[in-house]
């Protein structure tokens, strides 16, 4: 009996020390695990400090919009029908311009007598800018829109839709890229105005654009060198002339055009050629025109992603939209701005112009850093907008002349208390005259006999008539 219960003993200890093995020799498995993932993460975290981040060259200037403001209007930054960079190459709806490009390229190298122009140099040329650009263009589509001797490959309808096309950021080649093809084919005879420069055929097939009626040019051949491609060139020359001590912080935004307006605030078109160039002086503000549609939209919102991604260049395009932004909050606003010349639009109504405008600055970064509208906003309209003459003819307008019919309900209200003034003055005049004559103590007494008579009756009345 006894040897059993020590048989028993020792298989209970046994059992209990195979346990305690296995137990131990998990513990030491995650602990050989734990200490594993901690090298293995280590390493990981040691490599990615130690690698070379590559560096951002000076020369990028063509960039991929932010996906904020992909999800505002993503069609407005896709090309719709021709792709001249890297980013839409081979997207499927761009296939048929591509047979238009060879035409293009079949025109400017194909041989017939002589070579018009040598390709070999142009291929030698494209080779050694490869490091700084990728693909090449033919710039032959600007000259192609003033060509009168030969049929034009270019529909009518491709026209505009071309013009946004090149014009969006993710759809450029760098400047210079595109100058060193102009000056390789500018010998050719089917360079029919060797005068032009790239920068003026540019700028005159971007021109429809705005629809402005004066000349678009840049600042000469020194603008020509530093602007970074087509959207650099354009932007480039629709902004005014700015010294970089008129930037200054903008910490508030313009109040709405309606109560600029309540305010005294004289509003006028600038004839400028520059359609940026905002000025004011005093309570004057002037103000070049803007057409407004979803083409335009299209425009400023791609001149604006230029500046929200390149740190070279100033957020001008973004002051000038968010004071649009700013003085346009309402239809009312924007139908005052029409009456005098400013806004054009072809939207169908005010309000359609009012939510393109409010639209265009929505998820869009600004501090109001460098402004240059920091005079017209902080200094001449708002020192006027915010003194006691404005606040008290704004506050007078707004409640009782905001609308004609508030106006002639004030003017008649006004109108009554006068004659109501005008007929209390003159019972004034007559009791005063009235006193002169007799002596207050016989009113007085007057006054107090007829309190305590009898009330006349019917019969007294009839007595006193026949009196």
């Amino acid at each position: 009996m006894a040897g059993r219960n020590i048989s028993g003993l020792k298989q209970v200890h046994l059992h209990t020390l195979c346990k305690r093995r296995f137990f131990e020799a998990i513990v030491r498995r995650c602990a050989s695990t734990s200490s594993q993932v901690h090298e293995n993460c280590k390493a990981s975290l040691l490599k990615k400090l130690n690698a070379k981040n590559p560096e951002e060259s000076d020369n990028v200037c063509i960039y991929r919009v932010p996906a904020k403001l992909l999800q505002v209007e993503a069609k407005a930054y896709v090309p719709r029908i021709v792709s001249i960079g890297p980013y839409h190459h081979r997207d499927r709806h761009l296939k048929e311009m591509e047979e238009l490009k060879l035409k293009f390229f079949q025109r400017v190298f194909k041989s017939r007598e002589e070579r018009e122009v040598e390709l070999d140099s142009v291929i030698s040329a494209m080779e050694e800018l490869e490091p700084k650009a990728r693909s090449c263009y033919a710039d032959d589509l600007l000259r192609e829109v003033g060509r009168s001797c030969s049929p034009s490959l270019i529909q009518r309808w491709m026209l505009p839709t071309l013009r946004r096309d090149l014009i969006k950021l993710e759809n450029q080649l760098p400047m210079f890229v595109l100058h060193k093809l102009f000056e390789l084919i500018h010998g050719s005879p089917q360079c029919e105005n060797p005068t032009h420069s790239l920068q003026d055929l540019a700028l005159n097939f971007f021109k429809p654009l705005l629809q402005r009626d004066t000349n678009m040019n840049a600042a000469g051949a020194t603008t020509m060198n530093r602007t970074c491609h087509f959207l650099d060139l354009f932007r480039s020359s629709i902004l005014p002339e700015i010294q970089d001590q008129d930037r200054k912080r903008q910490p508030r935004m313009i109040q709405s055009m309606t109560e600029l307006k309540e305010a005294g605030v004289i509003l006028k078109k600038s004839h400028s050629d520059r359609a940026l160039d905002i000025r004011s002086k005093g309570r004057v503000l002037r103000i070049p025109p803007l057409h407004i549609d979803d083409h335009r939209g299209t425009l400023f919102r791609n001149m604006m992603a230029f500046e929200q991604c390149h740190k070279k260049c100033k957020p001008d395009v973004t002051a000038y939209l968010f004071f649009f932004n700013g003085i346009v909050n309402s239809a009312d606003d924007v139908e005052i701005l029409h009456y005098k010349g400013i806004v054009h639009h072809s939207l169908g109504c005010y309000e359609d112009a009012a939510n393109l405008v409010n639209k265009l600055c929505k998820e869009v970064d600004w501090d109001g850093e460098e402004s240059y509208l920091h005079k017209v906003v902080c200094e001449d309209i708002g020192v006027y907008f915010m003194s006691m003459h404005a606040k008290l003819r704004g506050r007078l307008v707004h409640y009782y002349f905001s609308n004609w019919a508030v106006g002639i309900s004030t003017v008649a209200g006004l109108l009554a208390l006068y004659l109501t003034l005008i007929q209390t003055g003159c019972s004034v005049a007559i009791m005063v005259n009235t006193l002169q004559k007799e002596s207050l103590w016989s009113y007085l007494g007057l006054s107090f006999s007829l309190l305590y008579s009898r009330p006349s009756t019917p019969a007294d009345q009839e007595d006193l008539k026949k009196e």
